[in-house]
């Protein structure tokens, strides 16, 4: 008969539950465990809860009284979150589920006619013996446990002896378990009945409660993991890898090796044939050290940290997309606004940028005390490179000094938050912030003692903006879709609401932003390009600008004159004066794109922000031009130029821009048909290449951005677009597994196929050329190491040949000189790029938890040390280093941002 297979969860009361159960009809509480009559080991398979793990592993078995095996995998360990939860997978083996779970239906009403005080104390006791066989069981799997680590210990270290031929797990493993201080645990003879009434067997549990002790997971599911619990990114805790012991296995006259043991990366060394080994996902990566290092290399040496630093220099890019009400002029003459987690306070005049880098995660909101002077910004949850969840909260610091000022809300928001306000009236002591749950919860804060006033449901549907009246504080007006609510703080705390009454105003699908005017009244744009007016202390419409925009409006600012000036999609601003009547019109040229914020600048500018990411500065009356601008999509395309401090991005967003680092300005951008993955420059940087997502890549004359040549190969993406030092090839690596060779002539201007280096399982992810443009190395996404000669097209396998090899570039993240660069419990997806600096002595990496990483070069020792910096709120995509190694410039993937940091 087949197996059938039920999961169960043991909840607090002690009883089993049906976790996941595909089977109809069992009762809410199954009590497995009262019909049991001895214990056995098993081999089988342990399954943890909490991790979503599988790991091979040894079962204990419970002998039921019908001849039927029931076998525990997995017993949670206690743990801060499920105390008293344990997690148990039921494999039922030689009998009818149905029949079984109608027997234990049949002993449950049998045992509901029992007197109450009768079913009470049969209840207690019950629980008492479960928790009894719960601490046999875990003091069982304990043991396992200990003898598992020891035996796995021996293997990876290896034996004089050579391989032996492994023993079965279940002949290594004793009927009766013992506990960690060696005590034999009881052997019970028979379980309890299901009516109570049956008796334990003396000894079973009193000694165990004081010998038992209750492991912890962390201790031993580094060691322990057999299986890849997959490969979810948002997953930070990867299992184990398998294979490792073919490593140790070496012959009497040959010494053991040294062996770490990183959890789920195993790290070998092998002096005699110079080697060092490390696993990625279960995949062995054998890495060659050059010659001169075989004698003197040692495994266990400590890196060291460089000396150099990183300093956040300058963050291109704006995030206008999809945030609103993030653009202010500040009394230092400072324009501040946000992108990925830094904030960004810029001088144009200057020409200066400083930078609040308090956050963890994407900042989505941003508000501006009366004062001028101290700020709040909001920002929604994220995860930490150890698998953490950092909580969603607001952070107020003053824009002076920099210095973080007071954190509200940590652990009471959920997801993000979408609007902020300071009060304005009362000297802006409360904030109000609107967060991103299905609910979107309002909340009121006294944020100077961190103390929250008021909370209520806002709403079910988004919500767009929410702002005090500007003449008394406890008033709160909240706008979305399909909603503008008045609310009223009153005195206890609580939030009242009015519903804005359109009338015989059409209502509109969203209202998009809130204003108010000079006299106190409200002003509402929504998505009908409509102005409406409400009477101050009121919720009715005192009067309406129909047909303001042709389209959605997405901005309303009063500025100090008493003008309202609006914005939205057609991309036009319009300024009205006091009495609703239009002034002027000013439209934003299409390349800008629609007009998502507005704010008022210096004397007579005015400040726009735009739904492509473009901060403006113009007047009323005149042109607008841009002051910040960047990529409105994800970013992965980096190049530098070989001998001027500029460099090149481009993205999904089909845009190539070709940037001065020095001036930090824009020199040109290029619009592309495809979406662009890859760049790379000629050595002598006339020319630029072009990789794109569909297999096409063209070249563009650095100056004056026109097209030199037009190529495809393969339909799947470009990742890697490298030339040869010498300007005389091309290497282009292909999600199709290939790398295609171009013979390049005429300074970059003529291109010849040679052909295509096959032999790589997996698409291409990294590729270096040898300084001499005769050898080309290449990773692929199965962590392959393999060399090639381009000319030819014909791999290199010969050790003696690669390993002595001195690299152009390394870019690549395998290799025995960057190896170290791994960090503990990566799934070898982590690390999305790596550069090493022109002159041999840094590398820098960016990963996928929005982090930079500055190591020393070579980065061949395990756990090697770095320097850590954040500033990305995505993963970082590439990193690389200007030409003459002043700066380091990295691109964020989905938060669009370029930062620029200076080496000191």
């Amino acid at each position: 008969m087949a197996d059938i297979r039920a999961e169960l969860r043991m909840c607090r009361c002690g009883n089993l539950v049906p976790h996941n159960n595909r089977v109809t009809g069992p009762p809410a509480h199954i009590r497995w465990l009262e019909q049991g009559s001895g214990l056995l080991f098993l081999r089988g398979c342990l399954f943890c809860e909490d991790t979503k793990a599988r790991f091979m592993w040894t079962k204990v078995g419970i002998e039921r009284e019908a001849g039927l095996w029931v076998s525990v995998v997995c017993l949670v360990p206690e743990s801060r979150s499920h105390k008293e939860d344990v997690c148990l997978q039921l494999f039922v083996t030689g009998f009818k589920l149905r029949q079984m779970l109608q027997n234990l239906d049949d002993s449950a009403s049998a045992a509901s006619s029992m007197e109450v005080t009768d079913r009470i104390a049969s209840l207690e006791q019950r629980v008492q013996m479960q928790e009894d066989e719960i601490q046999l069981l875990k003091s069982a799997l304990a043991d396992v446990v200990r003898r598992l680590n020891l035996s796995e210990e021996q293997q990876a270290m290896g034996t004089r002896r050579g391989p032996t031929k492994a023993r079965p797990m279940i002949a290594t493993l004793p009927i009766r378990p013992t506990v960690n201080n060696g005590t034999v645990l009881p052997k019970k003879s028979s379980l309890p009945s299901p009516s109570g009434s049956g008796s334990r067997k003396d000894g079973s549990t009193a000694a165990n409660k004081s010998t038992v002790r209750r492991t912890n997971s962390n201790e031993h599911v580094g060691t322990l993991t057999r299986k890849d619990s997959g490969d979810s990114k948002g997953n930070r805790t990867r299992a184990g890898s398998t294979g490792s012991s073919s490593s140790s296995k070496r012959s009497d006259s040959k010494q053991r090796d040294p062996v770490f043991n990183a959890g789920m990366r195993r790290v070998t060394h092998c002096k005699e044939e110079g080697y060092v080994k490390m696993y990625l996902k279960g995949r062995p990566v054998t890495m060659f050290m050059p010659k001169d290092l075989v004698e003197s290399y040692c495994l266990e040496s400590r890196g060291e940290l460089p000396s150099n630093k990183l300093k956040l220099d300058w963050v291109y890019g704006y995030r206008g997309r999809d945030c609103r009400s993030n653009l202010y002029l500040l009394p230092t003459g400072e324009t501040v606004y946000f992108i990925a987690s830094v904030v960004v306070l810029f001088n144009v005049d200057e020409q200066l940028q400083r930078h609040y880098t308090g956050h963890t995660d994407d900042i989505k909101c941003l508000a501006v005390h009366p004062d001028k002077i101290t700020i709040a910004t909001g920002q929604v949850a994220g995860t930490s490179s150890d698998g953490k969840q950092l909580a969603p909260h607001v952070r107020v610091w003053d824009s002076v000094s920099l210095n973080t000022l007071h954190i509200l809300g940590s652990g009471f928001f959920d997801r993000g938050l979408v609007c902020l306000a300071f009060s304005k009236s009362n000297g802006g002591n409360t904030l109000c912030v609107v967060d991103d749950s299905n609910d979107h919860v309002l909340s009121v804060w006294d944020w100077q003692r961190e103390d929250r006033l008021a909370e209520t449901k806002c709403s079910n549907e988004s919500v767009f903006a929410a702002d005090f009246h500007p003449t008394d504080s406890n008033i709160i007006v909240t706008c979305g879709k399909s909603h503008l609510y008045f609310w009223t703080l009153e005195k206890g705390g609580t939030l009242v609401k009015k519903q804005g009454l359109f009338e015989k105003q059409e209502k509109p699908k969203f209202v998009l932003c809130v204003n108010f005017a000079e006299n106190g009244d409200t002003i509402t744009g929504d998505s009908s390009g409509n102005i409406l007016v409400w009477g101050k202390g009121t919720n009715r419409i005192s009067h309406v600008i129909p047909g303001a925009h042709e389209g959605s409006i997405f901005a309303l600012c009063m500025l100090r004159n008493g003008t309202l000036v609006s914005g939205g999609k057609d991309r036009r601003l319009v300024s009205w004066d006091t009495s609703y009547q239009q002034i002027q019109v000013v439209e934003v040229p299409e390349l800008f794109g629609p007009i998502r914020t507005i704010a008022e600048g210096r004397r007579e500018t005015v400040l726009i922000g735009t739904t492509k990411n473009f901060v403006l500065q113009g007047s009323l009356d005149g042109e607008f031009l841009p002051i910040t601008q960047g990529h409105i999509d994800e970013l992965w395309g980096l190049a530098v130029h070989p001998r001027k401090s500029q460099f090149l991005t481009c993205g999904y967003d089909r845009q190539v821009c070709l940037w001065d680092s020095s001036t930090h300005q824009l020199i040109w951008t290029k619009s592309l048909e495809d979406t662009a993955q890859s760049a790379g420059f000629h050595p002598s940087g006339a020319v630029v290449a072009i990789g794109t997502q569909t297999g096409r890549w063209q070249v563009l004359d650095t100056d004056s951005k026109d097209l030199v040549s037009v190529h495809t190969d393969g339909n799947e993406q470009l990742s890697v677009m490298r030339y040869g030092p010498d300007g005389n090839f091309l290497a282009i690596g292909s999600h199709d597994n290939y790398i295609y060779v171009y013979a390049v002539a005429e300074n970059g201007r003529k291109y010849s196929r040679v052909g295509k280096c096959s032999g790589h399982s997996s698409f291409i992810t990294h590729l270096d050329w040898s300084v001499d443009s005769q050898y080309l190395v290449s990773n692929s996404g199965d962590y392959e190491i393999l060399y090639w000669i381009p000319s030819v097209c014909k791999q290199v396998v010969s050790v003696e040949t690669t390993r002595d090899i001195d690299w152009a570039t390394y870019t690549c993240t395998l290799g025995f000189q960057v190896f170290g660069l791994w960090p503990d419990g990566s799934d070898g997806t982590d690390i999305n790029a790596a550069c090493r600096s022109n002159d041999g002595s840094l590398l820098a990496t960016g990963d996928d938890f929005g982090k930079v990483h500055l190591f020393s070069y070579p980065c061949s020792q395990f756990r090697a040390p770095s320097h850590v910096y954040g500033g990305h709120s995505s993963h970082v995509t590439n990193v690389t280093f200007l030409h003459d190694d002043s700066c380091l410039v990295s691109t964020g993937g989905k938060d669009m941002s370029v930062v620029q940091w200076r080496i000191v």
